[in-house]
């Protein structure tokens, strides 16, 4: 019998002759439930080759929190470009550069009071999450870093080794040392606080586990299936870490720049992690950029220790410049987009509360969606409402939550367009499933 996956990786292969599925690995994932060819994109928008146009709710997992070719900033990029700024420079002092650092630290750092430099890592989350973890051990002159159950922080090796999928980690081929896992928060259902488990561990000397270097922590756990920490646990969780002088590093990488309604995810607990690892909407249009912010106290690099060709990317510095210096200036693009995520979550409780099924709510601001009985009915969705027009994909242990990661600018009559089809869909899965 001829399963589903293979029915729509056949689907691919005719609408676009093949050429993918015999020129590309098969390491290809989104294209297999998303078998269409994209030509053209606009804000939330995207167009395929026969003219068709969907709704972008997964707005390439968390890296177009801006749209697709916003024209303030392809205005921007294509200026510079015109003009012969510089492209590649690797980490020598560029005008794009310090126009960047100067809007970041005007309009994100100060602001917040928040003391750290940054450092340019290269292009991609992983890249800023394997300079947290080896700063860290540089720093504290120990091993172990500290991760939770359904993080998820990249796919190279010591990115790797923090992410808890079994299916990524199975990929590996060598044994990944230097992690203990701890459950995340709510792990263990209500009512039970899983920092008292951790706090047992460092404290009993017989517990093996020693002493961490550092704790690393998602505030919204987006693949892991948008588990969402509470205030009062990432302050205990600060708590504990300078206590016993651990690093705490914030993985911002999908739920930062923006996405649950401030612009760093943990900004609501009022806690100041010694590192941040930012990418994904950072360059604002979608441009490879990743950032490791450091507590500058604990800037302990020599110079040249960690290199990469890529360490920075001056057309993403002009976009991101020119995202900080019109969305960021002012309170009203947050505020926006918390208004956007009631919206979200109104709609999303009635679609919970008008279904047969079994369904939850999960998330925070534009980070939100809904979780089904199992992975099946997550993937029917997502199919029903790609055949109404919508992009979507899932997240969580079994791929069961239905994630919602429309652009942050979306508009109101988009959102609601978008989530009508969505309850289209999820009713079309309930008539399936009974």
């Amino acid at each position: 019998m001829t399963s589903t996956a293979e029915k729509i990786h056949a689907s691919s292969d005719a609408r676009t002759g093949g050429v993918f599925a015999r020129l590309e690995s098969d390491v290809r994932s989104y294209c297999r439930s998303i078998p269409v060819l994209f030509e053209k994109a606009v804000g939330t928008e995207l167009v395929d080759s026969d003219g068709n146009v969907y709704l972008d709710f997964l707005a390439g997992a968390g890296s177009l929190n801006y749209g697709h070719n916003h024209p303030l900033l392809k205005e921007a990029l294509m200026d510079y470009i015109g003009g012969d700024g510089i492209a590649h420079s690797l980490d020598m002092h560029t005008a794009a550069k310090k126009r960047f650092l100067e809007s970041f630290h005007e309009r994100i750092l100060k602001p917040r009071e928040l003391d750290y430099v940054a450092q340019f890592t290269g292009p991609t989350g992983a890249n800023a999450v394997e300079a947290a973890i080896k700063l860290a051990r540089k720093v504290t002159g120990r091993e172990t870093i500290v991760a939770f159950t359904n993080g998820f922080h990249g796919v190279t090796l010591g990115a790797l080794s923090l992410t808890a999928n079994r299916h990524h980690r199975d990929a590996a081929g060598v044994s990944m040392s230097g992690v203990v896992r701890m459950p995340f928060d709510g792990y263990m259902g209500a009512g039970v606080d899983t920092l008292d488990y951790f706090e047992k561990t460092l404290d009993d000397p017989s517990s093996g586990v020693g002493h961490p270097a550092a704790v690393i922590v998602e505030a919204v756990q987006g693949e892991g299936g948008l588990n969402v920490a509470g205030e009062e646990w990432l302050q205990r969780l600060e708590g504990i870490c300078r206590e016993r002088e651990l690093l705490l590093i914030a993985d911002d990488i999908q739920a930062g720049c923006g996405r649950t309604g401030t612009f760093f995810s943990f900004e609501p607990s009022g806690i100041r992690p010694h590192m941040v690892t930012l990418s994904k909407s950072l360059s604002a249009m979608g441009l490879p950029f990743a950032v490791l912010l450091i507590e500058s106290g604990l800037d302990q690099w020599e110079p040249g220790e960690h290199i990469g060709t890529f360490r920075g990317n001056n057309h993403a510095f002009v976009t991101a410049a020119a995202a900080l210096e019109h969305f960021w200036s002012t309170p009203r693009f947050a505020q926006e987009v918390k208004r956007k995520a009631g919206i979200l979550r109104s709609r999303l409780e009635e679609i919970v509360n008008a279904s047969p099924l079994a369904l939850k709510v999960k998330g925070r601001g534009l980070m939100t969606g809904i979780a089904c009985p199992d992975g099946d009915t997550a993937a029917g969705v997502c199919s029903a409402a790609l055949e109404r027009g919508v992009v979507i994909e899932t997240s969580g242990s079994f791929d069961e939550v239905v994630k919602c990661l429309p652009p942050l600018t979306i508009t109101d009559d988009e959102l609601e367009r978008g989530l009508a089809a969505l309850a289209e869909s999820f009713a079309a899965a309930a008539g399936d499933s009974a």
